[in-house]
Parts: C-alpha cells; structure tokens; sequence
C-alpha cells in the first residue's frame, strides 16, 4: 500500500500565496482543481453559472447531474438552503468536516445549475488543510458566503483523481492544481437526502449507514432501485468509476474457469484478496493484485490501482466480487458501476 501523506505534511506542502492564487481564480471564475479527504475535486464559484458550466465543459458532464458545494469550516450551510433541518445540524455536528454530503432543499437566490436544475442542493465541508485553506481563502473574498463546486477531477464517468499526478494524467496544464497529496479515504463521500422529510442513503461512502443511524436514532433508507422520488445526485448513475481497460466483477468461483480458459497469449488482471487467490497468483499470465481484506483500506487504494491496471498492458481486468455487508457497501458501490460501464457496451 502506498506511503500517506500526513495532513500536516499536506498542509505545508502548498503556501499561503498558492492558496491566495487560487482562491483568485476562483475569484475570476476560472477552475482550480483541488485535494481533498476523498478525491481530487474540479472547483469553481458554486454561485456563478458561468464558472459551473466551465465544469460541465471541461468534464464533459451532463448538465442534468449536479455537483457538490464545498463550504469551509466557518461556512454557513444555512446560506445555501431554504431551511436547515436539525436533522442535518445533527449530521454536520457529527461529520462535518469530513466526507459527509447532505442533500436539503436549495435557496432560491442559489443558481439552479449548481443543482442541475433541481430545487435541492449538495453540501459538505472537506477536512483536508489544503481544501480548508482555499475555501477559507475564496470565502472571505465573498463576505463569508463563498462556495466551490466541485465534482470529482476527471473526465466524466472515468475513475476519480486521489492524488494531482491523477489530475494532470486527466487535464495536463489546463487546469491549475494543488498539490496536497495523496486522499486519504480515497472514494467520494457518503450522500444523504434529507430533502424529503427523511433521511436516506444516495450514495455510500466512509460515513456508514450505521453512522448516520448512530446520530438519527433510524437507519436511513438504503439504494435498492425502487426510490423514484430521490433527487440526481453525484456519483449515482449505473456506470461510473470506470478504467479504459475492460473490468468485470464477480464471485472468484466465476473468475476461475474464465481464468482457465483464456488464450495462451491473452495477459489478464486479477484483483482478490489473496485467501482466495490460490493458484492463481502465481500463474502465468496473470497480473495478480493482493486486494485489502480492509475495506477502508481497499477503499483508499482503489482508484489508484485501477489507473495503475489501466498501464499494465492487460486485456481485461478481473475482480473478486466482495462480501455483500454492510461494511463493504462503498466499495462494492464503486465496483459495480465501474463495471457496469462495461455491461452497457455489450447490450
């Protein structure tokens, strides 16, 4: 696994005329892509149309799929929503900062683009030091009331940046980038709806169902396909996450008789956990990848791995399909929308 930045380390890493440049290009409406606990985001002036279409543009994002505001840690949420439930104060005394969106009904001085035409809006406040220190930084140029938009910094449907190498494998010099290191959760963070007068999971991440239950006193509805009434949000669609290479996810007695049977010459990728590895990591042919039995830690390496499979010179990428719990539910989220990209290309 690799070596973690610390967050002091981060924070040093990028000085406070770095943090005021970008914090002025923001300013001025342009796109400064930035660190934060969960991935690499791609930010702009959540309050101006002009700087959230230069999002889409450069993503290459549907208008349609809203993005993120980022607040800083002495950002008022309430600025951003009709009414601040005590629902989401209790979520954000728990959570915030840290990798926790809430969904609420958005203010109407709020431009719908930031929503993708909804009437709700998506908030957190990063706990890296570097996104702290630009938001703080953009903020005070706005009278306390600054907010970033920011969507993962990638391509559209591509695996999301955990470190700025990431960034510029991605955008090479057209986007200006902090360089904090590398995230420390490494997938995008948990979105809970409380636009409907309930809470509910939109999409998993570090901060558990079990978390949020902790705090609510009820378990917030879980994804099982049936919610239509649930708001777009971030992250959601079927395919998503995905590398160039083709990837299919499925139980490891699947993966062994297509292991078997492959061309004498055809050189495949194979992600499990080495208990169920066997034979199999050891063969030839086969570029084996021990997967963390951690799913935290399988978490946090997980888009780096994946952009590492797509330069390893393999036909496809296999991946053992993980346990179907609760505490594997984020990872499992990924997985499957990354390999469904692939799904969708064969129907």
């Amino acid at each position: 696994m690799p070596d973690q930045m610390k967050p002091a380390d981060a924070a040093s890493s990028v000085g406070a005329d770095e943090i005021a440049q970008a914090a002025a290009l923001l300013d001025a409406g342009q796109l400064v892509a930035f660190p934060t606990e969960t991935v690499y985001g791609l930010g702009g002036d959540a309050e101006s149309p002009e700087a959230v279409a230069r999002i889409y543009a450069a993503k290459g994002r549907p208008a349609t799929h809203p993005v993120i505001v980022h607040l800083a840690p002495n950002g008022d949420p309430s600025y951003w929503v009709e009414q601040l439930p005590s629902d989401a104060q209790r979520l954000i005394d728990a959570f915030w900062p840290g990798p926790l969106t809430l969904i609420l009904k958005r203010a109407a001085h709020i431009p719908a683009a930031v929503s993708g035409g909804q009437d709700s809006v998506g908030l957190r406040c990063p706990s890296h030091p570097v996104a702290q220190a630009l938001l703080t930084a953009f903020s005070a140029r706005r009278n306390g009331h600054g907010g970033v938009a920011a969507p993962s910094a990638n391509r559209f449907g591509h695996v999301s940046p955990t470190t700025a190498q990431h960034v510029r494998d991605e955008f090479g010099d057209a986007i200006h980038v902090l360089d904090g290191g590398p995230s420390d959760v490494g997938i995008e963070s948990t979105i809970i709806d409380l636009s409907r007068g309930f809470p509910a999971l939109l999409r998993p991440g570090h901060v558990t169902p079990q978390d949020i239950a902790d705090v609510l006193g009820e378990m917030p509805r879980l994804p099982d396909g049936s919610d239509a009434s649930a708001p777009r949000a971030s992250g959601t669609l079927k395919a998503h996450y995905a590398p160039r290479t083709p990837l299919a996810l499925l139980p490891f007695d699947v993966l062994e008789p297509m292991l078997a049977a492959r061309a004498p010459d055809e050189r495949v990728a194979l992600v499990a956990r080495a208990s169920r590895a066997g034979r199999w990591a050891q063969a030839e042919g086969v570029h084996f990848v021990a997967a963390p039995e951690d799913p935290h830690l399988y978490a946090r390496d997980l888009y780096g791995l994946l952009r590492a499979l797509d330069r390893a010179n393999v036909s496809r990428i296999l991946i053992e399909k993980l346990p179907d719990t609760i505490e594997w539910i984020a990872v499992n989220d990924r997985l499957g929308r990354a390999a469904a990209a692939f799904e969708a290309h064969e129907t």
